[in-house]
């Protein structure tokens, strides 16, 4: 059902929950009448499927992306604490995994064409101190594996993927989520998928990361008060588990929705004021998590929707390094793209449940603003 009228949600989990009500109903049923409310079988299951859609060899379900960042770190065990290179532009689960995992935050500049990670900028980075590098895929975009790979490899440093808002996202046919030693996810209800509370996820190819992961995340243990070390309490919950499964079957569905909703709005705001719109790379897959525009008019344009009754969000309003947590770092005064285009981004309404006429009232609205 089209609705040209009337508000235009930023994002509509209610409208995705109706479509997929009964199915949600009858996961939870299932897991309330079996009562294995942590671990068991839904959990397995829904490992086992997200480890087949990615394409990894395993996957360790944890309570939320910013642990699986940090729990990545922690299995990684390295000799000594060192630096680890993260975007400048990125929520702080990012940089606050690696200052919680007792290493150094160094922040590196994104393209600034697709907002992740600029190889060129991580190349002046790495020092004898660098123990490893996250890229985000932000927005929904691939951060650049191939080269950041070629730039990882031959010094011995680890590449962690946060694929938080990258479910599904690709480079030249493989999923984000296989190039790194790990790669971490979040479920929040929010993500192209999302639970119905907290949830995250590790994946990857080794299998004794692998059992670290899992050992950390419960305990240190690998069977019921057979603890080899001092772990934490970070596990996926059944029925959050259940949840994903379900969406999980109709996520290829709901990207392919995004990435036309996305089209439409590339269509529609081509050459439009000041706009710049987002990018997708050749032989990549932007799964669109978010739809950013750049202007240097945002704050007004963002207010003009908000009188037409559209939502909108801005990710981030700054840049990593200029944030209040990190005023004693040293590069909280340095200059990096990421500062100037904090200042400049603008998210549409985005999402599986967004349909063409709401976005073609976002459409016009942008429009009318820039053509007045």
């Amino acid at each position: 059902m089209s609705t040209t009228n009337g508000p235009v949600p930023f994002l509509d989990l209610g409208r995705q929950y109706r479509e997929i009500d009964e199915e949600v109903k009858a996961a939870i049923e299932g897991v309330m009448s079996m009562t294995n409310f942590i671990g068991g079988p839904a959990v397995a299951e829904f490992e086992r499927a997200f480890a087949d859609f990615i394409g990894a060899d395993f996957c360790i379900g944890v309570a939320n992306g910013t642990d699986a960042l940090e729990i990545a770190l922690e299995a990684l065990d390295f000799s000594e604490p060192g630096e680890v290179i993260v975007p400048a532009a990125s929520f702080i689960a990012t940089s606050e995994a690696v200052s919680r995992s007792g290493h150094d935050i160094v922040f590196a500049d994104v393209d600034e064409a697709t907002y992740v990670l600029d190889p060129n900028d991580v190349r002046k980075r790495i020092t004898s101190r660098t123990r490893a590098i996250i890229p985000v895929h932000l927005f929904g975009h691939p951060a650049p594996m191939p080269e950041l790979l070629e730039l990882a490899e031959p010094k011995g440093l680890m590449l962690i993927e946060d694929c938080a808002q990258a479910h599904g996202a690709e480079i030249e046919g493989s999923r984000v989520g296989t190039f790194g030693v790990a790669a971490t996810f979040s479920f929040y209800p929010g993500k192209n998928l999302g639970a119905y509370g907290d949830a995250g996820a590790l994946t990857t190819a080794d299998e004794d990361l692998a059992k670290r992961v899992r050992m950390i995340a419960n305990h240190g243990r690998v069977s019921k008060y057979q603890h080899e070390f001092e772990g934490r309490n970070s596990r996926l919950d059944a029925i959050q588990a259940a949840v994903l499964s379900v969406k999980l079957h109709h996520l290829e569905k709901w990207t392919e929705r995004r990435r036309s909703l996305a089209e439409q709005y590339r269509e529609g705001l081509r050459g439009v004021g000041d706009l710049i719109l987002p990018v997708e790379r050749d032989l990549y897959r932007h799964v669109y998590h978010l739809f950013v525009i750049r202007s240097g008019s945002r704050d007004e344009l963002q207010a003009a929707l908000a009188e037409g009754g559209i939502a909108t969000g801005v990710h981030y309003p700054r840049a990593l390094p200029q944030l209040a947590a990190y005023s004693e770092h040293p590069q909280h005064q340095e200059t990096f793209f990421a500062n100037s285009m904090a200042d400049e981004v603008l998210s549409l309404p985005m999402g599986d449940s967004i349909d063409s006429g709401q976005a073609e009232r976002v459409i016009d609205n942008v429009r009318k603003f820039f053509s007045s």
